[in-house]
């Protein structure tokens, strides 16, 4: 199979891209490198076009014939508030994509979608419910999910699948900076001899998802996934407290965690995707805990104390 991955130099573009190389699929890696970073394609032994997503006319053919598409190229900084900007990069650029797509007769675009869509909505969160966006980035993906649903109507032929990514953690994503995940967070005060530091009292929870099970998500909605919008998580919470704890384990810690006040009137404090959907429309189901996944992922970076 050949396959374009968009946004390959980013977190989850890159886990994915590597994954396709690494499994003897012909990949190519499409980025603009404005966020993503040359050290996750590290390795990678496929091609890399550099260039803006959304002018398919200057990459197409060199792109080449594809059977899939795995969309990633997108803002994922919740902190940016330039609308037209968020919305020119993540609805537009996938509206052309989706076009190119049909175009050339690729057969089905896996895209990432977000469990931002549901806002502070009631959990667990499933895919029937009620969106309720509450920045500029959840509401340019719950766009895209319209976008996408427009795409499948026009054209049959194509088979589109969005997937809601919950809270996503592991290799490759220190160069999100401040937009990392809170257990890279973490493990970077404590591996500097700082307490970790959370709102009081700890007892906050998300739907950690490793991004092995991210990528793993991905491949098993390509093979038989229906069109649609599907959750990725693990149905599982783990709280803020907890991962402190698995860091402590991981890195040879015992370090004491500080509390302080939230500042935030409009924290969300709990996130629980419902699996099921996604399990029985194509059989995926998270391996990993987020315990399990956080000793793989201090293992893989190197950040592990030998045992």
């Amino acid at each position: 199979m050949r396959a374009l991955v968009t946004g390959a130099a980013g977190f989850v573009g890159a886990n994915i891209a590597c994954a396709l190389a690494k499994a003897g699929h012909s990949v190519a890696g499409l980025d603009d490198f404005s966020v993503g970073n040359f050290e996750n394609l590290r390795g990678f032994a496929g091609d890399v076009v550099a260039a803006d997503v959304s002018r398919p006319e200057d990459w197409g053919r060199r792109v080449g014939k594809v059977e899939a598409v795995f969309h990633e190229a997108a803002i994922t900084d919740t902190t940016v508030t330039d609308q037209m900007r968020m919305m020119r990069v993540n609805v537009e650029a996938f509206r052309d994509l989706l076009d190119w797509a049909a175009q050339s007769r690729v057969k089905t675009v896996v895209y990432a979608t977000s469990a931002a869509t549901y806002g502070d909505g009631p959990t667990p969160m499933r895919e029937d419910a009620a969106l309720k966006p509450l920045n500029i980035y959840a509401y340019s993906k719950a766009v895209m999910e319209v976008v996408a649903a427009q795409a499948r109507k026009k054209h049959p032929e194509l088979r589109v699948v969005g997937l809601r990514y919950f809270n996503v953690f592991g290799p490759r994503e220190k160069f999100k900076g401040a937009a990392a995940s809170m257990i890279w967070q973490l493990s970077q005060q404590m591996l500097a001899g700082r307490n970790p530091r959370v709102f009081e009292f700890g007892e906050q929870c998300r739907d950690f998802i490793y991004v092995k099970d991210v990528v793993s998500a991905n491949l098993k909605a390509l093979e038989s996934a229906p069109s649609g919008v599907y959750n990725a998580c693990t149905g599982r919470k783990t709280t803020f407290n907890d991962i402190i704890a698995a860091l402590n384990s991981v890195l040879g810690k015992d370090l004491k965690t500080e509390y302080f006040k939230n500042p935030y009137s409009f924290y969300q404090n709990e996130t629980l995707g419902d699996p099921s959907a996604a399990e029985k429309a194509f059989g995926f189901k998270a391996a990993f805990t987020t315990a399990a996944g956080i000793e793989d992922y201090m293992r893989e970076v190197g950040l592990a104390k030998a045992r």
